[in-house]
């Protein structure tokens, strides 16, 4: 067995050993409101997850770039508002080409074929698309610093103000998704991604 400290990598092999080890990962396909023209940027993160059922609240850690806060990390610590959008087989092609490094004056989804519509709750529109989406106020913003002492990461915590679901992956009568129904596609290292695949179920102890 390999023993490595992270001490002794550099951020770039951290991230290869991080990304390939803990997977699949969920995409946070996320929309915000650029705080330079009011342009609608669009990017995928997979460094995201839910953190509490009550309060409703997600998580997407957001790495600067050089430095730099990304327009997501900054539009959403300065608007207070993103919609999360859950990725599934038909979006991850037009997902993909959000990914494009533009400037912020420019809207990802001009890249795309895909459409927003405007949100119930926040003033961020949504992908019209997406099976899922939730619509959230940003509930905090925390930032991380590297050991030479900069800032390089940007932690987004959500809170969940509304949920929009499409007829075919929610049953309303047990309040489930239909993870079937929904296909939705999950991040493995480099270019690669998942499909949902086979599942098993396992019983809890009680």
């Amino acid at each position: 067995m390999f023993t490595l400290l992270p001490k002794h990598l550099s951020s770039k092999e951290t991230y290869k050993l991080l990304s390939g080890a803990v997977v699949p990962r969920p995409i946070a396909f996320v929309t915000t409101v650029s705080t330079v023209n009011g342009a609608v940027n669009a990017a995928p993160f997979s460094f995201f997850n839910v953190v509490s059922s009550d309060p409703p609240l997600l998580s997407i850690s957001v790495g600067r770039r050089n430095g730099v806060m990304k327009d997501t990390a900054r539009n959403a610590a300065e608007m207070k508002e993103f919609v999360v959008h859950i990725v599934d087989e038909d979006l991850v092609g037009d997902m993909n080409k959000t990914a494009a490094s533009l400037p912020a004056h420019e809207s990802e989804l001009d890249l795309t074929g895909l459409h927003t519509i405007q949100s119930d709750h926040i003033s961020v529109p949504a992908i019209r698309e997406a099976r899922i989406r939730f619509e959230c106020r940003l509930e905090r913003h925390l930032t991380f610093d590297h050991d030479g002492g900069e800032t390089v990461n940007d932690l987004l915590i959500g809170r969940v103000v509304c949920i929009h679901l499409a007829d075919e992956v929610y049953d309303p009568e047990k309040g489930y998704i239909r993870t079937e129904a929904l296909r939705p596609i999950a991040r493995l290292a480099g270019n690669n991604y998942a499909s949902l695949g086979e599942t098993l179920s396992v019983e809890r102890p009680t």
